[in-house]
């Protein structure tokens, strides 16, 4: 490692930074799995005695749900698409470790993963810790420790 890089992990609040990366991989799980229901149209019709406007704003519901859909839909596949290539830069070891553990659409057990790996529990932990700086830095979810000021 050269200077610069032990400098920036010095720097590093580890436990933020780890925080940032099990929640956008817990969001990437939970993106592959869902839709929310509050973005699917209405069926009942509403009554309103808003006057019609000549103006390019929505004002249907079906409309309004539709643009929520097709924005929810780009900002998924976005996020999706970034924390894909996020992974694609780990090593094989790393990029396997992250695919089996969060990943997948079941909920796996550690156990289970360093096991398929042939790898120790220690090892494991020490994978996955590279693992999650390196994503960290790759999906800018970083957090540096504030700068001891004076007192």
């Amino acid at each position: 490692m050269t200077a610069i890089q032990t400098s920036l992990l010095r720097d590093v609040d580890k436990k933020q930074t780890k925080a940032n990366v099990e929640q956008a991989l817990a969001d990437y799980r939970m993106y592959m799995m869902t839709v929310p229901e509050d973005i699917i149209p209405k069926v009942t019709t509403s009554y309103s005695l808003v006057p019609p406007s000549n103006t390019n704003a929505f004002h249907s519901s079906t409309e309004e749900a539709a643009i929520t859909r097709v924005d929810y839909k780009i900002k998924r596949d976005n996020f999706m698409r970034q924390v894909q290539r996020a992974v694609n830069r780990l090593n094989k070891r790393e990029r396997e470790l992250i695919i089996k553990t969060y990943m997948t659409y079941e909920d796996v057990y550690v156990f289970d993963v360093y096991n398929g790996m042939g790898i120790s529990e220690a090892t494991y932990y020490r994978v996955r810790e590279k693992a999650f700086y390196k994503l960290a830095f790759a999906l800018q979810l970083q957090v540096y420790k504030e700068a001891e000021r004076p007192a």
